[in-house]
């Protein structure tokens, strides 16, 4: 381990084991200085390949990096894949940093400073911090939509929802669990720290865009918006069907006002208002009960799910 690197920790700080995790697909390219430059400022760097067809795992592997192969399952999978290592080797902090050349290793020690301070869970390295963001422009457009989208749907506010350089607490290790196989991860990490408690804060970082764009950024951007409505509705349904059944009704009962205010003026009864009328009260009280009920699933599952993951941990400590 660097100088540099003990230079950097404070004497309370030399015991907590500091893991670098790297979802990795096809980055030969990158991926050895890397783990090179991380493993300078960290205890162990794993290397996460998800799948890749090209040499990146046995260079990783080259320059001093554990790597965990898989079949290609997505972004989603090798973050979940990361925390899961971060557990099992008993991370005290655990750091993700994207394998393509973006993330600069060296920012570690700031990083990771807010945990061992005892300030944050999870700490999110953002791009839009920094007095001027070098993300193109048209990168910088599409990840604030996504970090609104993100905010808004999961109450917890943060500048680069998107950002892949993060660090995270025994505690952030212990209560967050994905499911999100795409890009959508980080945001339904968002949704999981804000559920979970978590403490969430964010530092400025420096990106390097050294290649060209792997997916299409127009569907890529797409796919997560999609994703996070899903997740919305199913973090917070009582919120959205109840909100949505409610105007729903209103409209209802208003537009049926209307049609028996007509029906007394003039004897005659608006068909198709009446009809309109009908299906806006019904469809709200559906729409509105729906919530209602999903809510209650949600709370009841919750609670099993809760009851399961004590009983699994009271047996590991047996």
């Amino acid at each position: 381990m660097s100088n540099n690197f003990q230079q950097t920790r404070s004497s309370q700080q030399t015991h907590l084991k500091v893991v670098a995790a790297i979802p990795c697909f096809n980055e030969e390219r990158f991926i050895g200085s890397v783990v090179a430059k991380a493993k300078r400022y960290v205890d162990t760097v794993v290397v996460i390949d998800d799948g890749s067809t090209d040499d990146s795992a046995e260079i990783a592997e080259q320059v001093g990096a554990t790597v965990y192969r898989s079949e290609h399952g997505g972004y989603g999978a090798a973050i979940g894949a990361a925390l899961e290592v971060g557990r099992d080797l008993g991370a005290d902090i655990l750091v993700t940093l994207d394998g393509d050349g973006q993330h600069n290793p060296a920012e570690i020690p700031r990083l990771i400073e807010p945990i061992t301070a005892g300030q944050a869970d999870i700490v999110v390295g953002s791009r839009f911090l920094a007095n001027q963001s070098t993300t193109p422009l048209y990168r910088r457009v599409g990840q604030q939509v996504l970090t609104f989208a993100s905010n808004l749907a999961s109450g917890e506010k943060i500048s680069d929802s998107q950002s892949g350089y993060r660090a995270y607490s025994t505690r952030a290790l212990q209560e967050l669990v994905v499911s999100e196989a795409g890009m959508s991860v980080s945001s339904q990490l968002q949704f999981a720290a804000r559920q979970a408690g978590l403490r969430v804060a964010e530092i400025p970082i420096g990106v390097t865009y050294a290649d060209e764009v792997k997916r299409n950024p127009v569907a890529h951007g797409f796919g997560v918006l999609g994703r996070i409505a899903v997740m919305f509705a199913l973090g917070r349904p009582l919120l959205l069907f109840g909100v949505t059944g409610t105007v729903l009704l209103l409209a209802g009962l208003v537009l049926g006002f209307w049609v028996l205010a007509k029906y007394q003026g003039t004897g005659a009864v608006p068909i198709p208002a009446a009809w309109a009328a009908l299906t806006l009260a019904i469809g709200g009280l559906v729409i509105g009960l729906s919530g209602l009920t999903l809510q209650a699933m949600r709370e009841v599952i919750g609670m099993e799910l809760a009851q399961i993951v004590k009983r699994l941990r009271r047996k590991e400590k047996e």
